[in-house]
């Protein structure tokens, strides 16, 4: 899918991994949280993609003699070290939720556990694939729920960013319910469906737009979606349209749609199928594109408009709106040589959670979502067990009664090799779109959506406050920074 990302690194963690090495840390055994802090497009959800990249990043991972000869390059590190890299592998453990798996801010996604060198040498490029693809994943979802019936067709390659960026782009749009992509590498890569019609200089390329849209219809007539917006759309494209979809059913053949790429979309869709019904032509679908997105695509259906199918291309590739283009991940050390680790921040919401964690979902009998619990490792919490608001440790709630709690994640790597292989992409998609379906009312709302509790239970919470106040009476003696105890 990617090139080799060996040195898909920031400098920071070579120089740490050398620095543990010269003070022989590098085999203490570490734990990592990848997380992000706030959900994105100021949502109520995000839903969890990147995993299998991920894995194959880091069962694959070793520097070769051209990565090496670039590292001794920069003159920082010695001998020892570039021994060390080319003996690399990751042979770690990782524990993470479902990818399609819906979650939420300061939840972990994943935790990695191993040696220190290595969990910290893979930070970049496991943020670099489980943010983008995550973010993308939960704009496709937002997209596809708006959409209804409606399909989605992703084809956002010439803007994405670069030939990585529309890869994955593709891939995480399908797991949000996406259904076909114009980029047939990603449709090669992934065997997601392909699909597509013409541009206008099809259209600008023949005497005429008719000449145009016959040209077309003879080369493929049993696929033929013409697009009807270069001229005028109802006076010229649709009327256009209609005569070349009766040449096509003369032949034994049938026009499959007709594409809107410019003006009023709920408008011209509305007056498009009119005409459309008018001439017979109830099965021809009708296709839009141009800048969509989720809110577009809410105004054109609250208008009435008539699309079958909408085209996402640069706003669905580059996860743009408001909350979205990056997502924020974060990757830190949680503990360290058996004893948890904690960073206290002034600003309270960027003081990390210590320990190693379970991620426990409460379920109602029919299936809908009630609240999220992080737990401590050996924890496992019971209906009516209180947990504890993250924000404000004074608010408290029971576990409902007669909920199903189960931890989301499990390990799905250990001794750095999979502990299965990686479903199909169909069937993260199918994953992704049934576990939406159990939110809460009010959680995938686009604006003021529902807040889904994310709750930590009294032992995780009792932990945390105690490193905090144990990092505070550190730095009121004048020797801060343990970071450690319990």
């Amino acid at each position: 899918m990617f090139r080799r990302l060996s040195l898909l690194v920031d400098l920071y963690e070579l120089t740490m991994v050398a620095g543990y090495v010269r003070h022989g840390m590098e085999a203490k055994p570490a734990v990592f949280d990848l997380y992000f802090r706030t959900n994105p497009f100021q949502g109520g959800y995000a839903l969890f993609a990147g995993l299998e990249p991920a894995l194959d990043y880091l069962e694959g991972l070793v520097f070769e003699t051209e990565d090496l000869d670039y590292v001794r390059s920069l003159r920082l590190f010695d001998t020892d070290f570039l021994d060390y890299l080319h003996d690399f592998r990751f042979r770690g453990q990782v524990t993470a939720a479902s990818e399609g798996e819906v979650v939420f801010a300061n939840e972990p996604l994943l935790t990695v556990e191993a040696g220190l060198a290595e969990a910290q040498l893979v930070e970049t490029a496991l943020l670099n694939l489980v943010n983008f693809q995550t973010l993308v994943a939960t704009k496709a979802a937002r997209i596809a729920g708006e959409a209804g019936e409606a399909g989605v067709m992703e084809f956002g390659a010439r803007r994405a960013q670069g030939p990585d960026g529309a890869l994955s782009a593709a891939r995480a749009a399908c797991i949000g319910g996406v259904r076909t992509t114009s980029n047939l590498l990603a449709g090669q890569a992934f065997g997601i469906p392909v699909a597509g019609t013409q541009a206008h200089s099809w259209i600008m390329a023949f005497p005429s737009e008719m000449d145009a849209f016959r040209a077309y219809a003879t080369t493929f007539p049993d696929h033929c979606v013409l697009l009807v917006d270069t001229y005028d759309t109802l006076r010229s494209g649709i009327p256009n349209a209609i005569t070349v979809a009766r040449e096509l059913a003369a032949r034994g053949h049938r026009l499959q749609g007709v594409r809107l790429d410019s003006g009023d979309l709920a408008y011209l869709s509305r007056e498009t199928r009119r005409l459309l019904d008018a001439a017979g032509l109830h099965e021809v679908k009708i296709v839009a594109s141009n800048e969509l997105d989720e809110h577009v695509i809410e105004s054109i259906r609250k208008e009435g408009g008539r699309i079958d199918l909408y085209g996402a291309g640069t706003r669905l590739a580059t996860a743009a709106g408001s909350g979205g283009g990056a997502l924020g991940g974060i990757y830190k050390l949680v503990e360290l040589d058996g004893q948890p680790r904690i960073k206290v921040s002034s600003d309270g919401h960027k003081s990390t959670i210590p320990g190693r964690k379970r991620l426990w979902r409460a379920s109602r009998d029919d299936g809908r979502f009630e609240l999220d619990a992080l737990s401590l490792g050996g924890e496992t919490p019971r209906p009516e067990d209180p947990v504890f608001d993250p924000t404000n440790p004074m608010r408290h709630t029971p576990i409902p009664a007669g909920s199903r709690l189960e931890d989301i994640r499990r390990v799905v790597m250990e001794g750095g090799r999979r502990s299965r292989s990686g479903p199909p992409l169909e069937h993260l998609a199918e994953y992704a779109r049934g576990q939406l379906g159990r939110l809460p009312e009010g959680v995938r709302r686009l604006l003021n959506p529902h807040v889904y509790r994310v709750a930590q239970t009294q032992g995780l919470r009792a932990q945390r406050e105690r490193m905090i106040e144990a990092a505070a009476a550190a730095l009121r003696r004048g020797s801060p920074g343990s970071g450690g105890g319990s």
